[in-house]
């Protein structure tokens, strides 16, 4: 299962008006789907525009609705933190700001000194709350609050754009634990404010001509209970093999090995090759590959980066394990369009490819609209059925 994060998108007039995946030369992927199974995927259905933790849920055969524990759990278990049942996690930006106003949220993107941040804030107490605080990929990082009476009914800080002040965290209802946790969360940030702000790391990063990683902006709360595993649901091993602490997080909580790769990185220089070679020497029945960069060149608008990186996937991996698998399925988790620099409702392209008995092929291309032609027309639960019946792990039913 290789997961080309935000892969669909919309044409665009200097791509002589077609999408990335349409205008990029993939020789291996127009290969697969000339002779596999295409079509078109809502992943969360129609009109719903999907987060990529509630996606990649969808995709490995769990609704969202009975599953979903918030995206902070799934950075945090990606990250390696060893969460407990009253642990709240959050996902973090380190971000830019001047006078109270966010100038980036992402602080350029660059992760230079934030472990070292990172580590200082790491070990806080806030009363009797203690903050278990990890940098983990570009200017991502992970909040855990452990302590007694916490709730993850707080509102997020990321007001999702430039040019205002970052926003207050607020108890969503009148609980005790909400309300304790909006005054930990004020008091977490106000300290690291301080700590971010005179830091002698910040400092290197401007003479370095970076920008200042100088506040936090933190969103997606959730709370950790363990769930059933692919093993139990539908009696498969699966490993996963992704950059980003999300991804490793979403298939640590379903069971998933997550495979440490040399150069795994989540970015736009992620190792593609050593990716695709664990993925050959996995012996799960599963794999899952994410690549993260396809999604990051949509949120910065850059439309041509996207069309070069889906050539280096095509060349890079799809080229080494095109004949190693019995299955492979090629998709996205959902659509961002350049454009916007946003996730959309839109659908995304779906290739199932494999041994001819297994396919029924639709002679086409891999694309957008060349695959709104295939035969398929599906959501993100449909997909591990699908791959299951067809290599014989399900049975008949009924008579």
């Amino acid at each position: 299962m290789l997961i080309m994060d935000g892969l669909g998108d919309r044409p665009y007039k200097l791509l002589r008006n077609k999408t990335p995946l349409e205008a990029a030369r993939k020789p291996n992927l127009n290969k697969m789907a000339h002779n596999g199974e295409t079509g078109l995927m809502y992943t969360l259905g129609p009109g719903i525009i999907p987060g990529s933790d509630t996606a990649h849920l969808s995709l490995f055969g769990y609704d969202p609705v009975e599953y979903y524990q918030g995206r902070g759990v799934y950075e945090a278990l990606g990250a390696g933190i060893k969460l407990k049942k009253s642990d709240v996690a959050f996902r973090v930006n380190f971000a830019t700001i001047k006078h109270n106003k966010i100038v980036d949220r992402r602080a350029g993107r660059d992760g230079c000194c934030l472990d070292d941040l990172a580590k200082q804030i790491d070990g806080m107490k806030i009363g009797d709350t203690r903050v278990i605080f990890k940098h983990t990929v570009e200017h991502r990082a992970v909040l855990v609050l452990r302590g007694k009476g916490l709730s993850k009914d707080v509102t997020d800080t990321d007001p999702h754009e430039t040019g205002v002040p970052p926003k207050k965290p607020k108890a969503i209802n009148k609980t005790n634990s909400a309300r304790k946790t909006e005054k930990v969360l004020n008091s977490f940030i106000s300290k690291a404010n301080k700590l971010l702000d005179g830091s002698k790391e910040n400092k290197k990063r401007i003479r370095r001509g970076l920008l200042p990683a100088n506040t936090l902006l933190i969103r997606g709360a959730g709370q950790y209970n363990e769930i059933p595993s692919l093993k139990e649901l539908f009696g498969i091993s699966a490993s996963a093999i992704a950059g980003g602490a999300l991804y490793k997080g979403v298939a640590k909580a379903v069971g998933m090995d997550v495979l440490d790769v040399p150069g795994a990185t989540g970015d736009k220089n992620t190792n593609l090759k050593n990716k695709a070679e664990y993925a050959i020497n996995s012996k799960s029945d599963l794999v899952f590959l994410h690549v993260k960069a396809t999604d990051s060149f949509s949120h910065d608008g850059d439309y041509k980066g996207k069309k070069q990186f889906i050539e280096k996937v095509d060349k890079e991996i799809i080229s080494r394990v095109l004949n190693e698998f019995d299955l492979m399925f090629v998709s996205g988790d959902h659509s961002t369009f350049a454009s916007i620099g946003e996730h959309t409702a839109a659908p995304v392209p779906i290739l199932i490819y494999g041994d001819k008995k297994l396919v029924r092929p639709d002679l086409g291309m891999f694309g957008e609209r060349r695959a709104a032609l295939g035969q398929h027309r599906i959501i993100g639960l449909d997909v591990l059925p699908i791959l299951l019946s067809k290599a014989g792990i399900v049975g008949k039913y009924g008579e």
